[in-house]
């Protein structure tokens, strides 16, 4: 069965869209004439019509992060119900008020009646379910406790969520002071400054060291700040492009995990991504090696992505996980004692989760001391780049009156 788009006038005359499965575009036809509608367009859905187009895969719908994490808590929910998988998605998209989200998951739905496993009709959408995703799915449909796995997804894409808004939210007030204090200080040099040096100019007498470094300072603004911004833009732009050329890439994140407090905190982060991503995947039942695998897929620094596939191959050759990660270098060490306390133990799983909560609660508090430390900073340095200013133009106002007195 495939899924269809439709365009129909119901009793009323008034247009419905939605999308429906059927065999052929004939049956969708007949299925909304049963239903009293009278179809005026019915055309199989984007997503079926891009499946053999490289170009229009690129284009296929995402879910963001909430709508994943919902769209998984209520699978997870029915499946656990007793309802089967092809009806369980039916009913997650009747809830979904999205109409791309209501044809992806009809057509999912049609690949599992098909005869598709879960895991396998997801593959169809890669932005919109990760692979970190699908080979968790494909875990709990071999297990057969997919209900569990859906559970434990939710879980983690809604701890993301939170994580992510939490730093959004953060990021506000530091973003806002940032803004104003380039857009304070570029208006007093370009348009304030200048005014009054026409003044200064007409008296003829000899400005203070500060004020003539402020003029300079708003000449060079005035004649050469749209080429800086010009500049500015060019030189992110092919910084951007460089960082595609894997080699470059390569060195400059093994660079930045060395840098200070940088290097911190994006240690810390890929970290504690690999963890909880190696937690839930182990916990799913993935081998521990495919789990390695795509852990180490999900990292940001592909420097990091190396040392982990390097202790991949350790891992499958005999070695424990926590000498395979301590060779590396660049996991920190209570992370490691606790690896090796839960293979000793053989609660793997269960230490690997506590591994995540922990890294997981040092990336944000670094995150927090630094956000907390940024507006402050902010407010300094617009406050002194302000002084400064007016300070430049007090100075030979009050010369003047001095000479006048």
């Amino acid at each position: 069965m495939a899924a269809f788009q439709y365009i129909a006038l119901n009793g009323r005359g008034r247009e419905e869209k939605g999308t429906l499965e059927a065999d052929s575009s004939r049956q969708a036809r007949q299925i909304l004439r049963d239903k009293g509608l009278s179809p005026l367009t019915v055309d199989v859905t984007q997503e079926e019509k891009a499946s053999n187009n490289f170009l229009a895969n690129l284009l296929k719908p995402t879910l963001s992060v909430r709508e994943l994490a919902l769209v998984t808590r209520q699978l997870a929910t029915l499946i656990a119900a007793g309802l089967p998988v092809e009806e369980a998605i039916l009913a997650v998209s009747k809830q979904s008020e999205n109409p791309k989200t209501q044809a992806m998951l009809a057509a999912l739905r049609s690949k599992v009646m098909e005869g598709y496993s879960l895991a396998n009709s997801l593959a169809e959408y890669p932005r919109a379910f990760p692979n970190l995703y699908r080979a968790t799915v494909a875990a709990g449909e071999s297990a057969g406790h997919l209900d569990l796995v859906l559970n434990r997804l939710a879980d983690f894409t809604e701890s993301q969520h939170e994580s992510r808004q939490r730093v959004q939210q953060a990021m506000v007030y530091p973003i806002i002071l940032f803004v104003l204090t380039l857009a304070i200080l570029a208006g007093l040099l370009g348009y304030v400054v200048p005014d009054i040096v026409k003044v200064f100019a007409d008296t003829g007498q000899e400005l203070p060291g500060l004020t003539i470094v402020i003029i300079s300072l708003s000449d060079f603004v005035v004649n050469w700040g749209a080429a800086i911004v010009v500049l500015l833009i060019l030189l992110v732009i092919g910084v951007q492009r460089a960082l595609q050329i894997p080699s470059v890439r390569m060195a400059w994140d093994r660079r930045l995990l060395h840098l200070w407090l940088v290097g911190k905190l994006s240690r810390g982060m890929n970290t504690a991504q690999f963890s909880s991503t190696l937690a839930i995947l182990s916990a799913s039942g993935v081998p521990l090696v495919d789990a390695m695998k795509i852990s180490g897929q999900v990292l940001s620094n592909t420097w990091l992505q190396q040392k982990v596939a390097e202790a991949t191959v350790k891992v499958s050759e005999g070695t424990s996980l926590n000498m395979a990660l301590e060779q590396s270098g660049y996991f920190p060490p209570m992370m490691l004692h606790m690896i090796a306390s839960g293979e000793s133990s053989g609660e793997l799983d269960e230490m690997l989760v506590r591994v995540s909560h922990h890294m997981q609660q040092d990336v944000e508090m670094i995150m927090g001391v630094l956000l907390s430390l940024f507006g402050p900073f902010m407010l300094l340095m617009m406050g002194g780049g302000v002084f400064v200013i007016v300070m430049a133009i007090l100075l030979p106002i009050i010369n003047l009156n001095q000479l006048v007195g």
